[in-house]
């Protein structure tokens, strides 16, 4: 089965305008993101999508593979299924364009349980850190989606049975503590889809649950399919605002990123 990671990216954030073209590092971040995805062995072709001829002449200019899409997508996924139409892939991942320092094993580990699973898409998920027990990126903060695990399908792998940005399930004593931040799971939103099935989302209305959570995962669930979640041990931080990207920065300065 061939596989094309496929890496949506946009010049507009409200956090962290013109993210992808970040280049303290001495390369863009989008160039980072993209040479991560390269060397993932089960990825047959790495692409980026976007509406941005800034972005796409940068790309070019790096000797990446690079489509334009329309500008009027509402979400990475819709931008990922337009490239994805005239691509020669039976897999389809969706990587973020904020993601430089994704493990390419993760996503290897994610093409082949998409490759073996029947599941309508697949993606992520770890445990969260012990002693992550509130603020940022700890299983309280609403920007930390939590996936709720269903039913074992095999070693580390298991059905989704809902995605939330609420603490659930929700400690039981009086004073509402997270005694153990391990028990809940962080989704890492990297996912894989067949042609047809990322095509069928992307079509697709939001269902109830995605606009009161803004997620965008619960529509799969709201259509009545099925998503394959495979645990991996840790998750990457990703570039949503300056602090952020400062971060990663001084991680690549130090040689740690």
């Amino acid at each position: 089965m061939k596989t094309a990671i496929v890496i949506p990216a946009r010049y507009g954030s409200t956090r962290l305008p013109g993210k992808p073209l970040l280049d303290r590092t001495g390369k863009p971040l989008i160039r980072h993101v993209y040479e991560r995805a390269q060397s993932v062995i089960n990825a047959d072709r790495v692409v980026v999508a976007t509406d941005d001829q800034r972005i796409f002449d940068c790309v070019k200019g790096f000797g990446g593979e690079v489509i334009m899409t329309r500008a009027d997508h509402e979400t990475g996924s819709g931008r990922v299924a337009e490239a994805a139409e005239n691509l020669d892939a039976d897999i389809i991942i969706n990587l973020q364009g904020d993601e430089p320092e994704v493990e390419p094993d993760y996503i290897d580990r994610l093409i082949n349980l998409h490759a073996s699973s029947d599941a309508f898409a697949s993606t992520l998920a770890c445990r969260f850190a012990q002693g992550a027990d509130h603020g940022p990126g700890s299983p309280d903060d609403p920007s930390a989606v939590k996936a709720i695990l269903g039913a074992d399908i095999g070693t580390n792998t298991y059905w989704a049975r809902y995605f939330t940005r609420y603490l659930y399930p929700c400690p039981r004593d009086e004073q509402g503590n997270i005694k153990t931040p391990t028990d809940y799971f962080l989704h890492v939103g990297i996912y894989a889809f067949s042609k047809q099935s990322l095509k069928a989302f992307a079509n697709a209305p939001a269902g109830a649950l995605e606009k009161i959570e803004r997620l965008e995962q619960l529509r799969i669930l709201e259509m009545g399919q099925a998503i394959a979640i495979a645990l991996v041990p840790n998750a990457a931080p990703g570039i949503d605002t300056p602090a952020d990207y400062e971060a990663f920065v001084k991680r690549w300065n130090e040689g740690v990123a």
